[in-house]
């Protein structure tokens, strides 16, 4: 049974069609989560209820990279990995462990796209783990679409995004607002609390929908339990209402999430059972 499914390995790229889009994960890398501190509310309890989520090492594999939507000849990206960077496992930091990017570019050529024809970045958010290409100005002809109430209210991001990886972003930024359409079938869907203007992006076509749920969620374990407060959110109580919001939109028809930090179960729908069901 897929419940009986480990949920702990690192995903690899993976395609699937939405009308006529055609969407694949590109990786980048990954993080450690480590699960009591990452979700500090959480028990003992909790997670031997839910072991199958962890790895060898006991922590939530959290998959890093972007999300490559392409209509015919165009192309646009969701997100922007880490970058070519890595960052050690600090024992003192009680939620982050280990931090790898730098394949993204490479995984985007095994797809058929060079970066000079990414359209469009749209971020979910100003994390380096979102934001890692699209600083170092790895897609030249790209605009880098920013939700309007992230980028006013940038004063309150994480401390590793420096006033220099914002001036990266800078010449080619344009902010976004809710409900506008950054690429065809492509709108902006805010889902604060994780940051103050974090933003999901809802794709479209046909009759076929897919939101992408950017850091709103960071495990599949939390479809179930969205109620769960997460160490990173900078407002708990709207973070908790988004994630709320997301797993109701996600058990209408024909509704598919993309988590980017699902492990390798990123797209899915929700069960009957309440839970996340993996795409076959």
């Amino acid at each position: 049974m897929i419940a009986e499914q480990r949920w702990s390995a690192e995903a690899g790229a993976r395609t699937i069609e939405l009308g006529d889009l055609r969407i694949s994960y590109v990786p980048d890398g990954a993080v450690g989560l480590k699960p009591r501190g990452w979700f500090p509310e959480t028990t003992a309890q909790d997670w031997r209820d839910h072991a199958h989520h962890l790895d060898g090492a006991g922590q939530l594999v959290a998959s890093i990279g972007g999300l490559l939507v392409e209509r015919g000849p165009r192309a646009m990206l969701v997100d922007a990995g880490f970058g070519p960077a890595s960052r050690p496992d600090d024992p003192a930091n009680p939620a982050v462990a280990a931090t790898r990017g730098g394949a993204l570019l490479d995984n985007l050529a095994a797809l058929g796209r060079a970066p000079e024809q990414v359209e469009a970045v749209a971020i979910t958010h100003l994390h380096t783990d979102h934001i890692g290409w699209a600083h170092r100005g790895a897609f030249p002809a790209a605009r880098i679409l920013v939700a309007e109430p992230e980028w006013e209210r940038r004063d309150q991001r994480a401390a590793d995004v420096t006033e220099a990886v914002l001036a990266g972003l800078e010449p080619q930024l344009e902010t976004i607002r809710e409900g506008q359409e950054v690429f065809p079938g492509v709108r902006v869907r805010y889902s604060v609390g994780h940051t103050p203007g974090h933003a999901s992006y809802v794709i479209t076509s046909g009759d076929r929908r897919l939101v992408v749920l950017g850091d709103a969620l960071h495990s599949a374990v939390q479809i179930a339990n969205p109620s769960w407060p997460v160490w990173a959110d900078v407002d708990r109580a709207a973070a908790i209402r988004s994630r709320q919001e997301l797993v109701r939109e996600l058990q209408q028809p024909g509704m598919i999430g993309f988590g980017v930090h699902f492990a390798d179960v990123q797209f899915g729908r929700v069960g009957d059972d309440g839970a996340w069901c993996p795409l076959p």
